[in-house]
């Protein structure tokens, strides 16, 4: 397939999209390291990455992301003051406490190279793991775990849950962030010894 055929040119452009982003400081500090290992393998390099994040979002529809509103966002452990804070800022449409889980988008040589990575992220804990893409030009494996939470908060401007649930609902986030934060760990780990 001509993909193989292509990664170099496109492991290049990827690099200097990642280097141009760290300058900007658009990449979450704490997934550095693993894009710097996976990197630094001659069969694969990344093209997009999310640390996994807990939000507070306002849309006009739940799943409306064109027109969402973020109202609060962290790649990090969260207090229940920075949660009320944001919280306080809901005027219009729906209000959710979102949890998404990492997320990463890596480029693979070949298909032998992108099974040897899946194999290896779902190993890790990234059990939603997967080939996102094959075409001529590119063969793309997405490294994905399976915490998420959707809670509903409120709607045009009026909070509908208590504090205590709200402060239930921050805890139960920060324990999903700590655990796949420990999963991205694990992974980088494995990259290391194993590719």
């Amino acid at each position: 397939m001509k993909f193989t055929e292509n990664f170099e040119r496109a492991k290049k452009e990827a690099l200097l999209s990642l280097e141009i982003a760290l300058r900007r400081g658009e990449v979450d500090e704490d997934v550095i390291p693993l894009l710097e290992k996976i990197n630094s393998k001659p069969n694969y390099f990344t093209t997009s990455s999310c640390s996994g994040r807990i939000s507070v979002m306002e849309m006009p529809n739940f799943g409306d992301k064109v027109n969402a509103k973020w109202l609060g966002k962290w790649h990090r452990e969260v207090s229940l003051e920075e949660v009320l804070k944001a919280i306080e800022k809901h005027k219009e449409g729906q209000l959710w406490l979102l949890v998404r889980s990492p997320i990463l988008h890596v480029g693979a040589r070949t298909l032998e190279d992108a099974v040897r990575l899946v194999n290896l992220a779902v190993s890790s804990g990234f059990k939603y793991s997967n080939i996102k893409s094959i075409s001529d030009r590119k063969l793309i494996v997405e490294i994905r775990s399976t915490e998420r939470l959707d809670v509903f908060l409120g709607e045009n401007g009026k909070v509908l849950v208590s504090q205590e649930y709200i402060k239930k609902v921050v805890e139960i986030a920060n324990s999903q962030l700590r655990r796949f934060k420990e999963k991205l760990k694990r992974l980088e780990e494995n990259i290391a010894n194993s590719l």
